[in-house]
């Protein structure tokens, strides 16, 4: 049986909380009426006790009895006395034994009424909870676009009703960019797909040697781009997922690796290292590390003006910097450049590239805890940081100390 499905005894908060509100009533109702019938107790047995010693003693009332009249020699006023405080202490039981009645009485209808009332009340506190729930239940893929938006005075339970509209809110923006990203890659995998169809369609009707050779590059052209595309996405997908495992990787070797073996094209490619001869370590994956540094060399290389000049630096801090000059990038802009497919003013559309650089770098920062920034570079271009977590002196990446 499940967690649902069992039944139990006040098993709805609404239930439980009314037995909560009529327990606090009936104990705090108990305690108060019977200190109250207590004290009362007290001060009528109190005040009995001070009237008798206030009545006058035997043989001391002011006017002797007449003959004939009722009393014992020598104790002419003790009927009287008598009678009187039998009489007081009679109607202080009588008294008592009301007080209690009625106190017993007032407890069994305000029990009932609380029980009522803390239902009735309950049900009003659990109001908005049944509107979040029902509101949980309806939602789908198909109408994330639905919220809570519950009113009311600001309390634990409005911020929690905000708190899922936020969730909400974050898993929108989540799947619209799962469908924009299967939409954007169907798209560029079509396209080298439909290349590749059309040369071997029109190519192939004239096999002739010197129609063959023309065709065979467009189909190699195409299928390296589909490799590529291909690379990309597992690669993607690969730092998205994280770090199975870290290790110390020592980043300005690294770039300086990077660097050589990138093509510059026409481009000037300097490296400021400011880490002296200590080397900059870093916990991560280098072959990620090396491509989120081979993403931005070639991504400033490939938008930059001829004769242009890139930039490449490192400080003993771990933050890394890629300069370049080029066509301006506006400010408001360079949020897009970190999405799949996406260049500054259309989706990718050309063979040197899928759009999915910057998309990695971005993936492979945040898999290794690392703080990516953007701002356009004063004359054009574009300015890439990337800070890296590195341990102090004297630790090695993980927390150990250094021999």
């Amino acid at each position: 049986m499940t967690r649902h499905a069992a039944w139990k005894p006040f098993g709805t908060v609404r239930a439980r909380l009314t037995l909560l509100y009529t327990g606090l009533f009936l104990v705090t109702s108990t305690i108060l009426l019977t200190v109250v019938n207590l004290l009362l107790t007290s001060a009528l047995e109190s005040r009995v006790s001070s009237i008798a010693e206030d009545f006058p003693p035997f043989g001391e009332l002011p006017a002797p009895r007449a003959p004939g009249a009722p009393g014992a020699p020598g104790c002419p006023g003790c009927p009287v006395r008598l009678e009187v405080v039998d009489t007081m202490n009679a109607l202080s039981g009588a008294v008592l034994r009301y007080q209690w009645t009625a106190s017993a009485i007032v407890i069994a209808v305000l029990t009932v009424v609380s029980v009522a009332a803390g239902w009735w009340l309950a049900g009003r506190v659990l109001s908005p909870l049944r509107h979040i729930t029902a509101t949980a239940h309806r939602l789908s893929l198909s109408n994330l676009h639905e919220r809570i938006a519950l009113a009311g005075p600001r309390d634990e339970l409005t911020d929690l009703a905000d708190t899922f509209d936020a969730m909400l809110e974050r898993l929108e923006r989540s799947v619209d960019s799962q469908r924009r990203f299967i939409a954007n890659a169907a798209h560029e995998l079509r396209t080298p797909l439909a290349v590749q169809r059309a040369a071997i369609q029109i190519g192939l009707d004239d096999p002739l040697p010197g129609r063959l050779i023309p065709v065979r590059e467009k189909l190699l052209t195409a299928n390296r781009r589909t490799e590529r595309l291909i690379d990309s996405l597992l690669l993607l997908s690969q730092a998205e997922h994280g770090l199975d495992s870290m290790e110390p990787v020592a980043l300005d070797a690294l770039i300086r690796q990077t660097v050589e073996e990138t093509a510059a094209d026409g481009v000037v490619m300097g490296v400021v290292i400011t880490s002296g001869t200590r080397p900059v370590v870093v916990a991560g994956d280098p072959v990620l590390l090396g491509r989120l540094l081979t993403n931005l060399l070639q991504n400033a290389v490939r938008y930059n003006r001829p004769g242009g000049t890139v930039h490449v630096g490192l400080t003993e801090a771990g933050v890394l910097t890629v300069r370049n000059t080029g066509p301006d990038v506006p400010a408001e802009r360079i949020a897009e450049l970190f999405q799949p497919f996406r260049r500054l003013h259309s989706r990718t559309r050309s063979a040197d590239g899928a759009g999915l650089g910057l998309s990695i770098v971005a993936s492979i920062a945040q898999a290794h805890h690392a703080a990516l920034a953007a701002r356009p570079n004063p004359g054009g271009g574009l300015e890439l940081t990337v800070r890296f977590p590195v341990p102090s002196t004297g630790t090695e990446p993980g927390g150990r100390r250094a021999p």
